[in-house]
C-alpha cells in the first residue's frame, strides 16, 4: 500500500512525484502507461516532429469536424516519461496574468495571479533574465535559444517596423508585443520534467516509478477511493491507497478514467453499463483548444532549418551541443490584439524559419519560412466522451473547433496581418512568393476557406475537469473531485478557462500548488 499513487507521469505527475516525496515518510507510486524516454530524439531539441506517431505519442484524432469541412484532426499527446513535455516545443510561457484572475473571479479562491506567481517562481531557474517575475534555483530550466536564425530575427525586426513594442519577457508586467522565445532546455537540451523533476530524485527509497502500466480504474467503497487496477506486461494488478489518488492523465485521459470508473454524467455511463459512483455531469465537457494554421512563404535564400540535419550541425551539436539543432523550431513569436478595443491579446503568434505544414510531415523542396497566427480564447467548447466501457479504447474527441464564427475572425486577421508583416523592409531579402495560402485566397470569404480546409491543433487542450463550484465543475479549488472522498486531478484539464500562451509552464505551476494543497490537508 502507498500513501499516495500518481496517475500519469507527465508535467503534472512528475512534479507531484518530487514534491511529495520530500518528506521521507511519504511514500508514492507514479504509474505511466507510456515507455522511458530513452530515444535520442526526444533529447535533441529539433527532432521533436519526429517523435508523432511513434511509440512516445498517443496520436489521438478527433471526431470528423462539421466546421472544418468534416475533418479529422491529428493529436499528439506525450505517451512517456514526461508525457507532452517530452515532446512538445519547449516554449515557456505562463499566459496572461489576468487569465488567473479571472479564475479567481469565477469562484477558485487562491489561483489569482498573485497567489499563482509564486509557484511558477519556485519552478524555476531562469538563466537570463532577473526581475521579480522570475526564479532562480527551481527545477525547471528556462533560457534563451543556443542558436536563432536569421529569419527569426527578420521576424521580430518585421514586427517592430509593423508598430508592434519589442518584448523581451512575455512572462514579465505584460505580454504584448513581439520577441524571442524562452525555452525549457539546459545546455542545449530538451529540459523536460522528466529530466527536471523525476530523474533527480529516482533514487528516493519512498518512490517507485512504473512504466507501461496503464491504469484502467480507479477503485470505490461507496464514494471512498480505495485504490487503482492497472495493466502491465499483459496482466491486471491492483494497488490499495492509504490517503489519495491523484489523477494527473491530461486533457483526454483524466476525464476517460473517471468515466470509465464511475465518475461521470450518469445516464451515460448507465448507457455503457458503467455502474455510477457519482453523477458529474461536467467531467468531459468544457474542452477548449488553440487552433493555429500556417502562412507559408518560399525563402530567396537557403538559410531556412531545411539545412538544419546536415552533417556538419549534426556534429556541432554533438561535440558543443550548438547549432540548428539546438532550435525549438517556433523560436519567435508574438501577442497582439486583433482589434483596438480589446482588453487583452487574442491573437498569439508562432513563428517558425522553415516550412512547417500538416505538424511537419509535409515538407516541401526548398526553402521557406512560416507564420503561425494563433487562435488564443476560443468561445467553442468540445468534450470528451466514451466511445465504450472499454479502458483500452481511445475515448471520443470532439473539440467543435470554430463552431463560433468570432474564432474565425480572430484567424481571418491573423492571415491578414501575417501577409502584412512579410511586406515589412525586415523581410525584404529573404521574401520569396506566397507557397500558402497562395496569392489566388484573397477576400475575406476565401480566407475563411483556407482556414477551414487548414487549421490544425496547437497542442493545448484544457478543461474537461473544470476547478470551480457550478454544476458542471468536476473538482474545487483543492482540485478534489467533487462527490468522492481522497480523489483529486491535477493537470491540464482543471483549467477553467482556457489561457492565453502555451500551456506547459502553466501545467507546472498547477502541480506545485497542488503539492502544498496535499501537504497541508
Amino acid at each position: 500500500m502507498y500513501d499516495y499513487v500518481i496517475i500519469g507521469a507527465g508535467s503534472a505527475g512528475c512534479v507531484l512525484a518530487n514534491r511529495l516525496t520530500e518528506d521521507p515518510k511519504t511514500t508514492v507510486l507514479l504509474l505511466e502507461a507510456g515507455n522511458p524516454d530513452q530515444k535520442q530524439d526526444i533529447h535533441i531539441p529539433a527532432g521533436f516532429s519526429k517523435l508523432f506517431k511513434t511509440e512516445y505519442d498517443w496520436a489521438y484524432y478527433t471526431e470528423k469536424q462539421p466546421y472544418l469541412n468534416n475533418r479529422q484532426l491529428y493529436w499528439p499527446r506525450g505517451k512517456v516519461l514526461g508525457g507532452s513535455s517530452s515532446i512538445n516545443a519547449m516554449i515557456y510561457i505562463r499566459g496572461n496574468w489576468r487569465d488567473y484572475d479571472h479564475w479567481h473571479d469565477l469562484g477558485n479562491q487562491g489561483w489569482s495571479a498573485k497567489e499563482v506567481l509564486p509557484y511558477f517562481i519556485k519552478a524555476e531557474n531562469q538563466n537570463i533574465l532577473k526581475n521579480d517575475y522570475h526564479g532562480v534555483g527551481g527545477p525547471l530550466n528556462v533560457t534563451n535559444l543556443r542558436c536563432i536564425n536569421p529569419l527569426s530575427r527578420a521576424f521580430v525586426e518585421a514586427g517592430i517596423e509593423a508598430g508592434l513594442p519589442f518584448n523581451q519577457d512575455f512572462n514579465g508586467a505584460e505580454q504584448e508585443g513581439v520577441g524571442f522565445y524562452q525555452v525549457t532546455q539546459k545546455n542545449g537540451k530538451r529540459h523536460s520534467v522528466a529530466t527536471a523533476y523525476l530523474k533527480p530524485v529516482l533514487q528516493r527509497q519512498n518512490l517507485t516509478v512504473k512504466t507501461n502500466a496503464q491504469v484502467t480504474k480507479i477503485n470505490f467503497s461507496g464514494t471512498q477511493v480505495f485504490g487503482i487496477t492497472y495493466l502491465h506486461q499483459g496482466s491486471f494488478d491492483e494497488i490499495k491507497v492509504a490517503k489519495e489518488v491523484i489523477l494527473c492523465g491530461g486533457t483526454i485521459n483524466s476525464p476517460q478514467l473517471l468515466m470509465l470508473s464511475g465518475v461521470g454524467d450518469a445516464e451515460q455511463l448507465k448507457s455503457l453499463d458503467i455502474p455510477v459512483v457519482v453523477d458529474l455531469p461536467g467531467v468531459g465537457k468544457n474542452l477548449q483548444d488553440h487552433l493555429a494554421l500556417p502562412i507559408a512563404y518560399k525563402c530567396t535564400k537557403p538559410i531556412s532549418l531545411a539545412n538544419a540535419d546536415t552533417f556538419e550541425n549534426v556534429l556541432k551539436y554533438l561535440l558543443f551541443k550548438n547549432g540548428p539543432l539546438t532550435t525549438n523550431v517556433a523560436e519567435a513569436g508574438g501577442f497582439v490584439k486583433t482589434r483596438p478595443e480589446l482588453k487583452i491579446h487574442d491573437l498569439q503568434f508562432h513563428f517558425a524559419p522553415v516550412y512547417f505544414l500538416n505538424h511537419g510531415f509535409t515538407r516541401p523542396d526548398g526553402h521557406g519560412f512560416t507564420f503561425g497566427p494563433t487562435l488564443l480564447y476560443p468561445q467553442s467548447q468540445g468534450s470528451i466522451t466514451l466511445r465504450s466501457n472499454n479502458p483500452l479504447e481511445a475515448p471520443l474527441i470532439q473539440p467543435n473547433y470554430l463552431e463560433k464564427e468570432a474564432d474565425l475572425e480572430v484567424l481571418v486577421a491573423g492571415v491578414k496581418l501575417s501577409r502584412r508583416l512579410v511586406q515589412m523592409k525586415a523581410f525584404d531579402t529573404f521574401r520569396g512568393e506566397e507557397f500558402v495560402p497562395g496569392l489566388q485566397v484573397q477576400d475575406d470569404e476565401e480566407i475563411r476557406v483556407y482556414i477551414r480546409n487548414s487549421v490544425e491543433t496547437l497542442y493545448h487542450p484544457v478543461g474537461t475537469c473544470k476547478m470551480g463550484n457550478d454544476d458542471m465543475s468536476v473538482v474545487n479549488s483543492q482540485l478534489q473531485v467533487h462527490g468522492v472522498q481522497g480523489l483529486r486531478v491535477v493537470d491540464a484539464s482543471i483549467m477553467p478557462t482556457i489561457i492565453g500562451g502555451n500551456t506547459n509552464a502553466p501545467t507546472i505551476m498547477i502541480a506545485e500548488k497542488a503539492a502544498d494543497l496535499i501537504k497541508n490537508c
